[in-house]
């Protein structure tokens, strides 16, 4: 007998951060716009919390917090990347309130960041991207303009191969 339920071959991907919603092609980095480390979408954050965007695993936190990446249960990697060049802010105004293999859910608060210190010298402008393209089969975006809720607002379905 075929199992006729198969395994689901999509992720909801929900905003990490309340903000506007934008297109991955308005971000102010060749990297990111030009999809150089995957596809996705940016948030123009309006406060300066990331929750969890899916279930998974906290896979990497970078030593100076402005970054962070996530693995569903599913396999898709996620990074979120707060503002621009906030690598060299060497973790100043970064907090984290989660560990490196640690399980997340959607809406588990895992960083803070001081949006006034960040925009002083940086773009706030914050990408959430698929970094391993190779399992993606299509991504479905939300429009652009929109605004967010973290942990509520759906911003990206990633059907897998």
């Amino acid at each position: 007998m075929f199992n006729i339920f198969k395994k689901k071959k999509y992720v909801d991907i929900y905003s990490p951060i309340n903000g506007i919603l934008l297109k991955i092609e308005d971000v102010p980095d060749p990297v990111f716009s030009q999809k150089m480390v995957g596809d996705g979408v940016a948030l123009e954050p309006t406060e300066g919390i990331v929750y969890s965007p899916v279930n998974g695993t906290l896979v990497q936190l970078f030593p100076t917090k402005h970054a962070l990446g996530i693995k569903t249960e599913e396999g898709l990697e996620i990074l979120i990347h707060i503002g621009m060049d906030t690598v060299e802010m060497k973790g100043n105004g970064f907090e984290s309130f989660a560990l490196e293999g640690e399980k997340v859910k959607i809406g588990d608060k895992l960083l803070k960041f001081d949006m006034e210190l960040v925009k002083k010298e940086h773009p706030l402008t914050s990408p959430i991207i698929i970094t391993n393209m190779d399992i993606v089969d299509k991504i479905v975006k939300e429009s652009d303009g929109e605004e967010a809720k973290a942990g509520k607002t759906k911003i990206m379905r990633v059907y897998l191969k």
